[in-house]
Formats: structure tokens, C-alpha cells, sequence
């Protein structure tokens, strides 16, 4: 046990549910309409900066915004994982916090902006320890009082740290939950999340695409359980990136040989028989160091599965 504490399928057949590009909104006088659901992608650029482009869950896909919302956040050419970013109103600005590694490094990342982005001010980078150059991937999930770190080794081990506050106020984390047989993961992002466990959409290097459910409490040997959503192609895309989209979610999937990034939007998961609609390319290249998710406070929780 450790402790680590922070210092200071029926795509080809074509097969769409209603509601799985949209979601539903309320206008004064015109009762609820149908949107089609977006996602915002973020990503760390190789000069330091915070970028997020939002994206439109259309046939062909739209591009809604590109924008850079916090500049030298990062030292150039440092960054190598991200978890998801969150943010949202306080005190006049947007207050944005989130997890990332630098070098070998995780730090505590938060900063303020203008909204909408601009002038960073606040920046506080707070170490929390190394030995991160041995990790491919890190994620944060909060549900009601419990907040879970999820990050997987380069030897295919997925690990549990549970965030917690000591009697001082200090944020810690306590290591307390892994399991191996991962080694072939590409790509993977966090699709659902309850009080009792979190979801992930996997890409493997056989071609296979996969859901993987770990609880997020119990013993430190984790027992997940893992489904086949579909059996090849899936190889290419070492980087995937989610959002919710009613009881679905939007799904970013970056083939980083390329730089190309193709738009899904993926049905609520149930093994083989989950509805994937490919939307198209998405505009752009795909060619930063780290991509992550960005979330408003205020976004409902992810409900993939």
C-alpha cells in the first residue's frame, strides 16, 4: 500500500437510436428542442499552451471553436500526460484545474483566466511527486464525495489512487487499488462514471475496441470487467478523448501517425450489440504532445455505460 502526498454493433448496418447525436434543451415558449451534442477537446501545445477545440457531433463534423484559453502554462516541449481539465465561474474569471505530468513529474495544475480565456493569472503548478516517465495515461473521476485518479503503467498495470483531505486540509492520495493484463492498451478515455465504479472505452493493439468497468473502491487487486464492443480496426487510434451525449457519449479518436481524428458518436455501451455512428474526419491535425477533456463544473457526469 502507498501513499503519495501533494508538497505545499451495427455500424455497418447503419443502425442509429434516436437521441445519440443530440441532446435536448429547453427554450422560453418553444418547449424542448433537439441540439446536436459537441465536444470539447483539449490539449497541451508544444509551446506550454492550453488548447481546447469544440466540435459538433454532425455529418460532416463542424469545428465550433479553436481557441488558446491559458498561453505558457507549461514550460516548451515538457508535457507528456493530461487528465481531464475543469472549469467554471468564480470571483470574476474562470477558475481552470486539472492534473498534468511534466518530464517525470505530476503536478496539482490551476490557474485563472478571463472568461472565455486570456491573461493567465493565479498559476499555482503544485508538485505532487515523480516517477511519472513509467506511466501512458492519466485521468481524474469525481462523483459525489469520492474523487478517483486513474493512470496506466507502461507494463499494462491500471492504478487506483483515491484523492483525499487530511485533517489540515491537504489533498492527498492513496494508492489503493491496481490490476494487470493491460499491456496491449493504445488509447483509452473515461466514459462513465457512478458512486461504485468507472468506465473506460479502450482501443487495443490487436484492433480490438473494448469497455473495461473498475470499481473504485474494495481490495487493492481490482477485478474489472471488460467487453468486446468490436472486434478490429480499432489499432490505429492511440488516443482517445470523450464526452457525454444523453445516455452516450462523443468520442474523439486521434491516429497520432498521422495527425488525422475521426468524430464517433457511440451509444450507451452494451458489448456488441452498442451503436457506433462514424461521423466523419474532423477538421484539422491532431499533432500535440497531450490531448485531454474539457469539462464545465457544471457538466452532467458521463453515463456511456
Amino acid at each position: 500500500m502507498r501513499t503519495f502526498a501533494k508538497y505545499g454493433g451495427l455500424m455497418a448496418a447503419g443502425v442509429l437510436t434516436t437521441g445519440l447525436l443530440t441532446s435536448v434543451t429547453a427554450t422560453a415558449g418553444q418547449g424542448r428542442i433537439m441540439a446536436p451534442c459537441t465536444i470539447s477537446v483539449g490539449s497541451v501545445t508544444a509551446g506550454g499552451d492550453h488548447r481546447m477545440q469544440t466540435f459538433s457531433a454532425t455529418a460532416p463534423v463542424t469545428k465550433i471553436a479553436d481557441k488558446i484559453v491559458g498561453k505558457d502554462i507549461f514550460a516548451d516541449g515538457q508535457t507528456r500526460l493530461s487528465a481531464a481539465v475543469r472549469y467554471g465561474p468564480g470571483e470574476g474569471s474562470e477558475l481552470h484545474t486539472g492534473q498534468t505530468v511534466v518530464g517525470s513529474v505530476l503536478y496539482d495544475v490551476s490557474y485563472r483566466t478571463p472568461v472565455g480565456g486570456g491573461t493567465v493569472s493565479q498559476k499555482v503548478l503544485a508538485r505532487v511527486g515523480p516517477g511519472w516517465q513509467n506511466y501512458r495515461s492519466l485521468d481524474r473521476s469525481s462523483y459525489g464525495s469520492r474523487t478517483t485518479e486513474w493512470s496506466l503503467r507502461n507494463d499494462g498495470t491500471m492504478e487506483r489512487r483515491t484523492v483525499k483531505t487530511d485533517a489540515n486540509g491537504h489533498l492527498y492520495r492513496h494508492h489503493d487499488g491496481w490490476q494487470s493484463n493491460f499491456r496491449g492498451v493504445k488509447g483509452l478515455a473515461l466514459i462513465s462514471q457512478t458512486a461504485t465504479y468507472d468506465t473506460f472505452l479502450m482501443t487495443h493493439s490487436t484492433g480490438r475496441l473494448y469497455t473495461a468497468r473498475f470499481p473504485v473502491a474494495g481490495g487493492h487487486i481490482m477485478q474489472s470487467t471488460v467487453k468486446p464492443i468490436r472486434m478490429s480496426t480499432w489499432q490505429v487510434f492511440e488516443t482517445l478523448v470523450a464526452a457525454p451525449c444523453g445516455q452516450g457519449s462523443t468520442v474523439l479518436a486521434i491516429d497520432k501517425d498521422t495527425g488525422a481524428g475521426y468524430l464517433y458518436s457511440v451509444g450507451h455501451a452494451n458489448g456488441l450489440a452498442t451503436v457506433i455512428k462514424g461521423l466523419g474526419k474532423v477538421p484539422g491535425s491532431f499533432t500535440d504532445p497531450a490531448y485531454f477533456s474539457w469539462h464545465k463544473y457544471t457538466d452532467p457526469k458521463l453515463f456511456g455505460e
